[in-house]
């Protein structure tokens, strides 16, 4: 979600506004036939978020913006509104800066859980098989398979509970019952004696960073100002990513110090302990508070958030939404009616799509990969593909607010198909077998450098975009349950079937399912960036 270039006047002028606008920092909030005074206040305050699509009194909209000419002009009229001083004299942007630089420390704490939710999809690469000789099953694959895959497992669990526990509990309060788990499974895995241990301690960190996986992208939409809310929601990716990177990075001692997979694990309870020590100072989400009835508690967590100047406006805004709102949550079943089942399935067929596109097998057995194909560096080599992802996701979050979403996911998944059908085609071409090395060092970084343009940050970052929030929590876990479970599979079965079909063979097969993508993508997702949460329902159902 952008933020616009709308403005509003305040004053004796009794402009009749009669459309749609936007909360800053909240996420859409939708309301419809506000007479002007529930817009703005009449006392002295901007009515700094909202979206004009109609103004009274014979004043074209289209003539007014040709009048102004751009963007910040637009919100130098804004505060012009509230102030009475002369227009051109009025500094554009002035809260939206403040707001901007205020939330990032919050943002900085929830994306903890995005850096545990990847250093434990990635520290089990290079560790799997010097833990699997610590532990005895250096010959089973099968069992290597369920100490890999029952991360997964517990993610399932934790990414259908992690919205229900944050609208009962709150977002903050959720965040630090998640480092519960993160931090028990963390130390079971560190000091784990069998392979038992092992796979409870796997399971207890999957559940934690499936409750990351739903709450870290939520209270972050909730937080940030629309202006950044695309470049913050691809933050989130970002640290996955980081952490990916760290988990690779900290392989490294690995080749010397065989037990230094025990360290690898345990260095996941830093960032579990800070996750939950830095909530607990973290303000409460003000969406949350208000519609917990909190409203004393609202105002407190919007001051802190965006200063005591909006408030009053913020405030305004949530009770607007709520005179608007009528309806109650929706249940499980209300998810395939034909109201919501297109908005929906396009979000789990994303995270479907994402999985079965062959990301995640990448980064569990890169190191396999790179070994077969003779590189000798294989932990280094693994590191590099976290490196790509990591300044991938970099690149993709400074065009979020600009390219648009489903330019980005069309442009990714062609990338992905390339460079998969390039994998496959240095292990098979008889005519590539010198270069093999090369190539599969080459292809897997193109492929991760594809995927983190757009297939990794746009699902998640779709998501509150494209979900009323009738629906929004449990349409979350039902996507996001669809990204665990096909991750699930593919990381218990990855093995298996590159012994049996070939890595060639899987890797054609990836390559199909990018294609796929890009064919689903063209024909059924929409572009969300600079669109109200009105405007994507009717593009995705317009029986609506």
């Amino acid at each position: 979600m952008q933020a616009s270039s709308a403005f509003a006047v305040k004053g004796g002028l009794g402009f009749d506004i009669v459309q749609r606008r936007r909360l800053r920092g909240f996420g859409e909030l939708r309301t419809r036939g506000l007479a002007p005074t529930d817009r703005c206040m009449t006392e002295k305050r901007s009515c700094f978020g909202l979206s004009l699509n109609s103004i009274s009194m014979g004043i074209e909209l289209g003539q007014v913006r040709n009048g102004l000419g751009s963007s910040a002009k637009y919100r130098s009229i804004k505060a012009q509104a509230s102030t009475g001083g002369d227009i051109e004299n009025v500094e554009p942007a002035k809260f939206e800066k403040k707001s901007s630089a205020s939330v990032l420390p919050y943002v900085g704490v929830a994306c903890l859980g995005a850096i545990l939710f990847g250093y434990h999809l990635g520290v089990v690469n290079g560790a799997l098989e010097y833990l699997a000789a610590d532990l005895g099953i250096a010959e089973n694959t099968v069992l290597q398979g369920w100490v890999v895959s029952t991360l997964l497992a517990g993610a399932t669990i934790g990414s259908f509970t992690g919205g229900s526990l944050a609208d009962k509990f709150g977002r903050t309060k959720t965040f630090i019952l998640d480092a519960i788990p993160l931090a028990v499974g963390a130390f079971l895995c560190t000091t784990a004696q069998n392979v038992q241990t092992m796979i409870v301690g796997r399971l207890l960190a999957g559940i934690g960073i499936g409750i990351s996986s739903a709450i870290v992208p939520l209270y972050i939409s909730e937080i940030s100002p629309t202006e950044i809310r695309g470049t913050l929601g691809s933050v989130n990716q970002l640290f996955i990513c980081i952490g990916i990177l760290a988990a690779l990075v900290a392989g490294l001692p690995l080749a010397g110090n065989p037990i230094w997979w025990r360290t690898m694990f345990g260095i996941s309870l830093i960032p579990s302990v800070l996750l939950a020590l830095g909530m607990a100072f973290s303000p409460e989400s003000p969406r949350w508070l208000f519609q917990q009835g909190k409203i004393a508690e609202a105002e407190i967590s919007i001051k802190r958030l965006f200063g005591k100047e909006r408030v009053v406006e913020v405030m305004a805004d949530l009770n607007a939404a709520a005179r608007g709102t009528s309806e109650p949550e929706a249940g499980w079943f209300d998810l395939f009616s034909s109201r919501y089942w297109k908005v929906v399935s396009v979000g789990a067929a994303l995270f479907l799509l994402q999985q079965l596109a062959g990301i995640n097998a990448v980064v569990y057995y890169s190191t396999s990969v790179f070994r077969s194909a003779g590189i000798t560096s294989d932990v280094a080599a693994s590191a590099l593909v976290g490196a790509s992802n990591v300044f991938g996701t970099t690149v993709a979050s400074s065009l979020m607010d600009k390219q648009g979403r489903k330019s980005l996911l069309l442009i990714s998944f062609s990338g992905m198909a390339a460079s998969m059908l390039l994998l496959s085609l240095s292990f098979t071409w008889n005519v590539l077998a010198p270069y093999s090395g090369t190539l599969a060092v080459i292809g897997t970084v193109l492929y991760v450098l594809s995927f983190s343009l757009g297939a990794g940050p746009v699902p998640a970052l779709l998501l509150p975009e494209i979900f009323a929030s009738r629906i929004r929590a449990k349409a979350v876990a039902l996507s996001l349950g669809m990204h665990w479970i096909s991750n699930f599979v593919i990381g218990l079965y990855f093995l298996s079937f590159v012994n049996k079909y070939g890595i060639s063979t899987v890797y054609l097969g990836f390559a199909s399912v990018c294609l796929l993508a890009v064919l689903y993508i063209a024909g059924n997702v929409v572009e969300t960036k600079g669109r109200s949460l009105e405007e994507i329902e009717r593009a995705l159902n317009p029986a609506i």
